[in-house]
């Protein structure tokens, strides 16, 4: 059995609305990426030398990074020659096997989140100002709340103009309630308040908004390690998670955001946001690979319930589809 094969037997054992989001928020990825391919296919008889440059270059240009793309083109070059494939048609499969073996590494139920049984979870949400974060905060929020979990918002972005207000209008809109003080306080101290509202509550999970930016001189950096050490005291062990949100439209920029996060704020996962508005999809892959973190969601639309549990076969599918459509449509 072919691996697209496999791939449409093992995503159909989910729901199709999952499948469809996926489809869908891929789609300017895929167009891009599968036209590239297709072309790239055409134009070659057999596989060769320059038939990997080339695909070297489109895997690049769709953002799944140079030292992931290095892995991936040497591992293919190796399981071409293994499998004596002399097709090109036959690589995109070997491609998108490939795909989800980098993503999985060997690990399973990645975007799991590290939830606490019968006890208080709580997840830290870090990330620059206008990645998406206060609507991740919201999404997320609502997604508890449609599983019957009691849910609080700490709104510990004192700094931005608005943002406070952005996280309320959230609350009202999902029916969550927001710990707040007013614009400019100490947003360890915001933490603090969240924490025991939280406990007077018995609320399954806590939600922290935290600033992008500073107005002030202060390093941004040493202020999230101030609210993390306040968290870590009143509940040992938490955050549970510390989630970055990153916007997928910023491509190879989101990487150095990344970077100097986790170097701060120990990240647990990565909210890759506007999926949907790029076509760089490759950015997960380059994420993953280059960075050992996990993307726990993505953002496939505008929708309250398109903010979905990444899914690396999801995703493989969503970048292929039309091939594996194809290859039904021979059979």
């Amino acid at each position: 059995m072919s691996f697209f094969k496999r791939l449409k037997e093992k995503i159909t054992q989910q729901t199709d609305s999952v499948t469809e989001k996926f489809k869908n928020g891929l789609e300017k990825t895929r167009t891009s990426f599968t036209g590239k391919m297709n072309d790239l296919v055409a134009r070659y008889r057999k596989v060769d030398e320059d038939f990997f440059e080339e695909l070297e270059e489109i895997l690049i240009g769709a953002d799944v990074g140079v030292a992931t793309v290095m892995d991936l083109i040497d591992e293919l070059k190796m399981e071409v020659k293994r499998r004596n494939v002399q097709d090109p048609k036959e690589v995109q499969a070997i491609i998108s096997e490939k795909l989800v073996e980098i993503y999985e590494a060997g690990e399973e139920d990645l975007s799991e989140l590290n939830m606490q049984k019968d006890d208080l979870t709580v997840i830290l949400f870090v990330g620059v100002n206008g990645v998406g974060k206060t609507t991740t905060i919201g999404k997320l929020a609502h997604k508890f709340k449609q599983e019957g979990k009691s849910v609080l918002m700490a709104a510990g972005d004192t700094f931005r103009a608005g943002a406070i207000e952005q996280l309320e209008v959230w609350g009202e809109r999902v029916g969550v309630n927001v710990v707040k003080q007013s614009a400019g306080s100490d947003p360890a101290a915001v933490m603090y308040d969240a924490i025991q509202a939280a406990r007077a509550r018995q609320a399954d999970v806590l939600l922290c908004d935290t600033a992008g930016r500073l107005q002030n001189k202060v390093n941004l950096m040493k202020e999230l390690e101030k609210v993390k050490r306040v968290i870590e005291r009143e509940i040992p062990g938490a955050p549970h998670e510390v989630l970055l949100v990153l916007d997928a439209t910023t491509g190879q920029n989101a990487m150095s955001q990344a970077k100097t996060f986790s170097e701060a704020t120990n990240v647990t996962g990565i909210v890759l946001t506007k999926l949907d508005g790029t076509a760089k999809g490759g950015i997960v892959l380059a994420i993953r690979n280059e960075l050992r973190l996990p993307v726990k969601f993505v953002g496939l639309g505008e929708k309250m319930d398109d903010l979905q549990q990444f899914d690396s076969e999801q995703y493989v599918y969503g970048l292929f589809a039309n091939m594996v459509e194809a290859e039904e449509q021979t059979e």
